[in-house]
């Protein structure tokens, strides 16, 4: 029997994969069940079509915990977008080192690096969202669709807009602290599926048994 979360389209279709299977990068960290869906483009791709700038010379990492759910055309954009702002134009002289003269060991110059990007489990990334360089997304976050992200989401909280604001919080204070603690995404898979019923409809108390 194949172990569950090991293949990588879990449907019929070969629309959704999970990622942590089709992943090469050794820079990009993907938990267990998290997927992607792709009806546009091939979803096996992902580390091309939607991890952009991400370039081995900045050895920025896109990690992304279990459960999470990325919808078609979500987008990672890293450093390397970027063009420095404390120089006096915009324009990336270092990334055309030889046409200027200059020294190709400082092309990271050319702009300013903002870090690795993570993502908590159980995320679920909206419809050609996008997440920018140096942003942490707590566990349970929602994002809109076509939200840009710029700066950190904390846990259980649904974000949206340009750039992307807080709407409201998925549950209250006392709710987040004990999924916090409850970890339920690092359980085995028997214990997952054990306590579905309690996860899909809500029934916290279920879930602490």
């Amino acid at each position: 029997m194949t172990v569950p979360g090991n293949k990588i389209y879990p449907r019929n279709d070969h629309e959704s994969v999970y990622l942590k299977n089709v992943i090469k990068d050794p820079n990009i960290f993907v938990g267990d069940y998290t997927f992607y869906n792709d009806y546009v483009n091939d979803p096996t791709q992902f580390e091309k079509n939607n991890v952009l700038y991400h370039y081995p010379v900045n050895h920025e990492k896109l990690v992304i915990g279990k459960f999470c759910s990325i919808a078609c055309g979500a987008k990672f954009i890293f450093t390397s977008a970027n063009h420095t702002l404390k120089s006096l134009s915009t324009y990336p002289f270092p990334i055309f080192a030889s046409e200027w003269g200059l020294d190709w060991d400082h092309v990271t110059d050319a702009w300013d690096n903002k870090g690795d990007i993570i993502i908590g489990n159980d995320v679920w990334i909206g419809y050609e969202a996008v997440i920018m360089q140096g942003v942490h997304i707590g566990n349970g976050a929602i994002i809109g669709t076509r939200a840009v992200v710029t700066k950190d989401v904390p846990p259980y909280t649904i974000v949206g807009g340009i750039p992307a604001k807080e709407i409201r919080k998925r549950f209250n204070p006392e709710t987040v602290d004990t999924l916090q603690q409850l970890q339920w995404w690092d359980w085995p898979y028997e214990k997952i599926q054990k306590h579905l019923p309690d996860i899909m409809t809500g029934n916290l108390k279920g879930l602490q048994k």
